[in-house]
């Protein structure tokens, strides 16, 4: 009996541990499981969904903007404040919520012997269009070479606010992008905001738009100027600081305000 018990022992101890591995695994493999189940039962409108629900908030307003429509084939594709012979010409996105008619704080930050011009969403305002990533970048370029070819002999800006950061950005992985471009609490990449957001959820499988501010900009020679926010709540601070950190020429500046504060006052002033 005592010899049994001594050659018993060590086969016990080996099958607790594998039956504890076992058990992990079929644990682990339960969470897998269950996300792909939950992905597979709602297909790609998870995608859609994730993104219209958390992501995008276009306002639809009919009210009057300060600014001016900036029509393009008899569609509106945006508002402007126009000058004549404008020093430098701007092509600004903004943030996920409201839309481009009620962009005119940002205008205002912006030299007044400049042409600024706010590009509308698909989907926002009056813009035809689904909200999406590519949607959005198509867009871009489309506005872009409008601007290029109204302005062929002026430097072009962009100046992209919050989400805006993303396609201001990835106009800066054209093959021939803008002259300077400003980011005004931006990400560095939207997978890693998402994950920091919502940390419950598998948003790397229900995520379909991910810009990536780091890629877009990495071979980016023009001037970088971002500004984060020290009390940002909505973007944390560090994506902007990591950002600025990837990029070596970019000039990063801390603003103390919250995300949505940094319009007030005199806390922003774009310059030469």
């Amino acid at each position: 009996m005592a010899l049994f018990l001594v050659f018993n022992s060590p086969l016990r101890t080996v099958r607790n541990r594998i039956l504890r591995l076992t058990v992990t695994g079929i644990f682990q493999l339960s969470r897998i499981t269950l996300v792909a189940i939950f992905i597979l039962c709602t297909g790609l409108q998870s995608y859609a969904m994730f993104e219209e629900s958390l992501l995008y908030y276009p306002s639809h307003s009919k009210e009057k903007s300060d600014l001016q429509e900036w029509v393009v084939d008899e569609m509106i594709i945006g508002f402007c404040r126009t000058v004549e012979s404008p020093r430098m010409v701007w092509l600004i996105f903004h943030g996920n919520a409201g839309q481009a008619s009620n962009r005119g704080y940002i205008a205002k930050r912006l030299p007044q012997s400049d042409s600024v011009y706010v590009m509308e969403y698909p989907g926002y305002g009056s813009r035809a269009g689904t909200p999406s990533m590519p949607s959005f970048n198509l867009a871009a370029t489309q506005a872009y070479e409008i601007l290029r070819r109204t302005y062929p002999s002026h430097r072009i800006g962009v100046f992209g606010e919050s989400l805006g950061s993303g396609p201001a950005s990835f106009l800066g992985s054209l093959p021939d992008p803008p002259g300077r471009i400003v980011l005004v609490v931006p990400f560095d990449d939207l997978l890693s905001l998402a994950k920091d957001t919502f940390r419950f959820l598998p948003v790397s499988l229900l995520m379909r738009d991910k810009w990536d501010n780091v890629s877009a900009l990495a071979k980016y020679t023009g001037r970088i100027d971002i500004f984060g926010a020290a009390q940002d709540t909505i973007i944390p601070v560090h994506h902007a600081r990591n950002l600025a950190d990837k990029l070596p020429s970019a000039r990063y500046s801390e603003l103390q305000c919250g995300h949505n504060e940094w319009s007030s006052g005199n806390l922003l002033k774009i310059e030469d």
